[in-house]
């Protein structure tokens, strides 16, 4: 009888040791369980916060004509159980642009929180779980920077993430996710039909979400935990739509960082199921040990006391954890069925414990490998990290290396490489055009020199005949005294008919000149005009490689969205790792490839607004160009009025000289009249009155042209100084074409200084002169 009490006891103390330790291991899978479905919980509400930033950050700056547009083509980039995106109007509560089709106000959506312009949303928040016309969803929202009457909202349906949940279309167990006010907002079940379970209170006759809470107070980490109850569960897990009526079961908990808490159910069979079994063959082998020891202990006596303590012995050294004990006897009785009932526990402990060790070392290897990925993407993420920092420094010569393993990394380094080239090579084709609008202005303004020293040439001609001209008028007025006079002296009037014929003479040849000179000076309008002319195709060169760089910039704008995408994609990954310390990883290298992105799209925005400058001052220095093309062509006008003018005059010199020569003649002759001689001098200073006028009227003329020369001057010079901000522009990129760059400054800089002052000058000091001359009466006193 002590014997059969003492295997009777050494089996119950075995089985109870085996099933605690088995327990303590199922506890700790769903404990595992419930961490994991929180973390891809917590990871679905990151990324959809990401998701919704990165629609933020498109749409700023967008007219509302462009954001419907966008908003669609958004959409259908989201994941499947994304339902709408608004954009709103928080003064109205309007729906500006949206996918939902019949909505136009928040109302309509049945959007819960507030949105006002006083108190806009900076950062993504989160909505309480709500039901609308298609379920249980959460939203998004946050507010654009700059523009506090406007917001993005997302809306995610929560029912859609059960089809996710690992305990789905298990009816031993069951899932829910309740939030801050401990209602369920979603399951494995789908809620029910028509979410019957939606927003129910989660009744918690254990306590359970107190503890879970209380866990959780003061860190930012998943805290998770799992234990055995006894007793039927609470009411709302054992009606519909769960109808989980176990005697015992398994409750796990995983909090979020937010206030949600997942929490499974398991039955006692489902948990323990294999451990129940052994439990009961164990009490069963037991049980039947010690009654066969009772009944036939007398009969077998010493060799079943033998067989008894052999088997208690090995039974204690599998409780020891001894699982190649071999329990084999050549017995048929019942010693010997126990033997085969201990063996048969013996195996399937062994085998139950193989297979959870290579699990576990299976779940290991994969560790090992994605932790080697995070490693290589780390590296690989630095490298085109410190890349991307040195092009967007101006160094346009960095290169990446897009060697690797992975595909996707190795894309975005060559599509890098071969953006930086082409990049590389517009800058220096800007640089080597700056130096050729800088060439051709010089050009320009050299011509406009040669035109000034023709205009200094034509005041200085006209200057002379205004001169002449006084001078012949006051020769007049003494031959109009000495008539009077005639019969006095003779040979005074022939002296001064000698000097009058003298001066008409210079005048003429003075004529002769200042024709030449305006003649020259049409021609250097002309020349000028071709200047002018080739500028302006110049200018239209430049903005086709303004245009073309803007096309770049729309391309490395398209890259970051392509790299932001990358990262959101990394993070879709990163969710679905079995691993928590997996996704920080991943969250980590795609959090540090979106910051890169950004960098380069802030980058690219910022060479756009450069480059609006530049196309803004091209089109003004082209406008310049052509008034002052109009004003080359008023300017050529008034100098050929000059020609003509100048040709009059030259007729009316010589007519001036014919009459003088012919009152030389009169007065030696004494035979004409003294009535003749006076209509002669009287046309004598009708002429050199008209002469007079005539020379005021050039000197105007070449007033207006100096004017406008200086005009051009200026124009040129301004075209010069666009060119070197341009170049001073490209300059903050590192190419090798920079030393190039840097003699078109310090050229333009040298040639322009002085441009243009001595002619300005000088034509300012002749037009002085002739105001003095039309200063001076005219002959006939006016």
């Amino acid at each position: 009888m002590l014997l059969a009490l003492s295997v009777g006891l050494v089996g119950l103390v075995g089985t109870a040791a085996v099933t605690e330790s088995v327990e303590g291991n199922a506890l700790e899978e769903y404990e595992t369980l419930a961490e994991q479905e929180a973390t891809a919980i917590q990871n679905w509400d990151e990324r959809n916060e990401q998701l919704v930033q990165s629609a933020m950050n498109t749409v700023h700056d967008r007219d509302s004509a462009t954001v419907d547009a966008y908003i669609q083509d958004f959409y259908y980039d989201l994941p499947g159980e994304a339902q709408a995106i608004h954009y709103v109007d928080t003064t109205s509560g309007e729906l500006e642009a949206t996918t939902a089709d019949g909505m136009s106000t928040l109302e309509d959506i049945d959007f819960p929180d507030e949105l006002s312009p006083e108190n806009p949303p900076s950062s993504v928040e989160r909505t309480d779980a709500y039901e609308n016309s298609e379920g249980s969803v959460v939203s998004y929202y946050v507010g654009l920077e700059d523009e506090p009457e406007r917001a993005i909202v997302v809306t995610f349906e929560l029912h859609q993430h059960s089809t996710n949940m690992a305990t789905r279309g298990n009816d031993d167990a069951v899932t829910v996710l309740v939030d801050g006010d401990d209602r369920i907002i979603a399951d494995d079940e789908y809620l029910g039909s028509d979410d019957d379970a939606f927003g129910t209170e989660y009744v918690d006759d254990n306590e359970v979400i107190n503890e879970a809470r209380l866990d959780a107070t003061g860190t930012t980490d998943n805290v998770s935990a799992a234990q055995a109850f006894e007793g039927s569960p609470s009411e709302t897990l054992a009606d519909e739509p769960y109808n989980f009526s176990a005697d015992e079961y398994v409750a796990a908990y995983g909090v979020v960082n937010s206030d949600w808490i997942v929490l499974i159910h398991a039955s006692d069979d489902e948990a323990y199921g294999f451990v129940n079994t052994v439990s009961q063959y164990g009490v069963v082998a037991t049980v039947a040990g010690v009654l066969m020891i009772g009944v036939v202990g007398a009969i077998l006596g010493r060799n079943t006391a033998t067989s008894i303590d052999r088997l208690t012995r090995k039974a204690t050294r599998m409780e020891e954890g001894d699982l190649d004990v071999e329990f084999e006897t050549k017995r048929i009785d019942n010693i010997g069925r126990l033997y085969d009932g201990f063996d048969s526990m013996r195996v399937a402990l062994r085998d139950q414990i193989e297979a959870a060790e290579s699990a576990r070392q299976e779940a290991e290897r994969e560790r090992a490998r994605v932790a080697e990925i995070n490693d290589q993407l780390e590296r690989k993420a630095s490298e085109y990290s410190d890349v991307m920092q040195t092009a967007a420094d101006g160094d346009l010569t960095a290169r990446m290396d897009p060697g690797g393993d992975n595909e996707a990394m190795t894309e975005i380094g060559r599509e890098f490489n071969e953006m930086l080239d082409e990049i590389e090579a517009t800058v220096e084709r800007l640089n080597q055009f700056a130096t050729d609008v800088a060439t051709a202005s010089e050009q320009v303004t050299a011509s406009s020199e040669e035109v000034g020293s023709a205009s200094q040439e034509v005041a200085e001609s006209t200057q002379e005949i205004s001169d002449g001209a006084d001078r012949q008028h006051q020769a007049l007025q003494t031959v109009d005294a000495q008539m009077n006079t005639l019969s006095t002296t003779t040979e005074q009037i022939a002296a001064s008919s000698n000097s009058v014929a003298d001066i008409a003479e210079q005048t003429a040849q003075t004529t002769h000149e200042g024709r030449a000179a305006a003649q020259k000076a049409v021609d250097a309008c002309e020349a000028l005009e071709d200047e002018q002319r080739a500028a302006v195709e110049e200018f239209e060169a430049l903005e086709e490689e303004v245009d073309q760089i803007i096309d770049l910039t729309d391309t490395i704008a398209g890259i970051a969205t392509q790299t932001n995408m990358l990262a959101l994609n990394a993070n879709i990954e990163a969710s679905r790792s079995s691993s928590s310390n997996d996704t920080e990883g991943f969250s980590t290298v795609a959090a540090e490839v979106k910051e890169l992105s950004q960098d380069v799209k802030r980058t690219a925005e910022q060479i756009d607004k450069r480059l609006d400058s530049v196309q803004t001052q091209t089109q003004r220095s082209a406008q310049e160009i052509d008034h002052t093309s109009e004003e080359i062509e008023r300017v050529n006008d008034l100098v050929s009025n000059a020609v003509d003018a100048l040709d009059e005059i030259a007729t009316y010199a010589d007519k001036t000289n014919n009459g003088v020569q012919e009152i030389s003649a009169a007065t030696q002759q004494q035979a004409a009249s003294t009535q003749e001689a006076v209509a002669m001098v009287d046309d004598v200073a009708t002429v050199s009155e008209e002469t007079t006028a005539e020379a005021q009227t050039v000197a105007a003329a070449a007033e207006e042209q100096t004017s406008a020369l200086t005009e051009m001057v200026d124009s040129a010079e301004s075209l010069t100084q666009q060119a070197v901000h341009l170049s001073a522009a490209l300059d903050r990129f590192d190419t090798d074409a920079d030393d190039s760059a840097d003699d078109l400054i310090e050229s333009v800089d040298g040639g322009t200084e002085d441009h243009g002052a001595s002619f300005e000058f000088s034509s300012v000091e002749a037009a002085d002169e002739i105001d003095t001359d039309r200063s001076q009466p005219s002959p006939d006193g006016k």
